[in-house]
């Protein structure tokens, strides 16, 4: 049999080749280097515990008091990109219903609703590729369409949410066939722009983050209705009719008034248990949780202050914004600080929430009925050993005679 060379298998291609390539190391990954080696790979000191009972009490353990998921790598325009692309998507919803349902009396503030819509989408694809470090991740991202994967739906809607919206910015206005294939456009971007204000609320619940899990309920009623505010709130800044202002009004109160309900429902939804709830009462994803519905109720107030001046409107509109946007970011802290804390993902384990609240998961796979919550195993007291005597010590017994 003839010797069959490497080269000859590379070139065969029929999966018996070895590729030399693979053995280099290159890429983006080759180029990092670690600064602290020490902060990077802490020493820990030597346990002599058991790991469930170490750095914690008995009445909770986990492994070494260590997390069990991992905290989110996200940066600090990932909730900002939460913001913007809910504004952009409520001000499309509301560019779209103004042209349809408006008149030529609101013809302008559909303008600049697709002008709002155009740049948040705009803005919002380039923080997310901020985040993602490099462009074309963004576009591996639409090449393929997965319905049950709440990021591909959503850079599906966000790509095509810009498109439309700067189709219906080019075209919408003019006459003959361009002119209907802008407005068309304008009403394909409102009915994307719904999905795009409360999606990335869907996505974040879809995580293992604690906090996000057991509130995916209640979490994409709150940013939809937040979108709206921060939508009215930032159209209410730029010069705008009476007639617009009072849409914008209505418009806005209802955002506000959903977000305020939504936060306490999200609050009473994270109740269940104390340790979920904790993010969003101490620390600093508290105080950004308290500064945010503070604000998004002072803006309430005087937006229905009766006989408003438009000192309280400018205000009013300023602090509607703030409130979306903390909201944004206390939603994302305390997720950083859910992930962080191990008792956040085993209590609510123990106590039977997440896969037992599934309708017909009454039984294990063994076939035993599923009993909640699970009982933490405790340490039983042991028995006294018994220690036999050396043997040097025994004595015989005397013979019988």
């Amino acid at each position: 049999m003839a010797d069959i060379r490497p080269e000859d298998l590379e070139k065969r291609q029929d999966g018996r080749n070895i590729d030399s390539r693979l053995g280099v190391l290159s890429g983006e990954g080759a180029g990092q280097r670690v600064k602290d080696i020490d902060e990077a790979n802490p020493t820990r000191e030597l346990l002599r515990t058991r790991p469930s009972q170490s750095g914690v009490n008995a009445e909770s353990p986990s492994y070494y008091g260590q997390p069990a998921v991992k905290e989110p790598v996200w940066i600090w325009t990932i909730p900002l990109y939460f913001y913007v692309g809910g504004v952009a998507g409520a001000a499309s919803v509301l560019g779209a219903a103004a042209d349809s349902a408006g008149g030529d009396g609101l013809r302008a503030l559909g303008r600049k609703c697709r002008w709002v819509g155009t740049v948040g989408d705009v803005v919002s694809s380039g923080l997310l590729i901020y985040d993602l470090g490099r462009p074309e991740r963004f576009l591996n991202m639409l090449r393929v369409f997965r319905p049950t994967s709440p990021m591909s739906v959503g850079s599906w809607v966000l790509a095509g949410s810009g498109a439309m919206n700067t189709a219906s910015l080019l075209f919408a206005g003019r006459r003959g066939w361009l002119g209907r294939a802008g407005e068309g456009a304008a009403i394909a971007a409102g009915f994307l722009g719904l999905p795009l204000a409360g999606y990335t609320a869907v996505l974040i619940a879809n995580t293992a983050v604690p906090v996000w899990q057991v509130t995916r309920k209640t979490l994409p009623l709150l940013f939809m209705s937040s979108a709206m505010a921060g939508a009215a709130s930032l159209l209410e800044l730029l010069p705008h009719k009476r007639e617009e202002g009072r849409v914008l009004h209505v418009f806005g109160t209802v955002g506000k008034v959903g977000e305020l309900l939504a936060s306490v429902a999200v609050q009473h939804e994270a109740s269940r248990l104390e340790v979920l709830e904790r993010p969003l009462k101490h620390g600093t994803s508290g105080r950004l949780w308290k500064a945010a519905k503070l604000c998004t109720a002072a803006s309430l107030v005087l937006g229905v202050w009766p006989g408003r001046r438009k000192w309280m409107k400018v205000a009013g509109a300023l602090l509607g914004s703030a409130g979306a946007l903390l909201t944004r970011f206390a939603v994302f802290r305390a997720g950083k600080a859910s992930a962080s804390d191990p008792q956040a993902t085993f209590q609510p384990q123990r106590q039977g929430m997440g896969a037992a609240e599934v309708t017909g998961n009454e039984y294990a796979s063994d076939g035993k009925p599923l009993k909640f919550p699970l009982p933490v195993l405790r340490e039983e007291p042991r028995a006294p050993e018994r220690h036999a005597a050396p043997i040097g010590s025994l004595e015989p017994e005397p013979l019988a005679p």
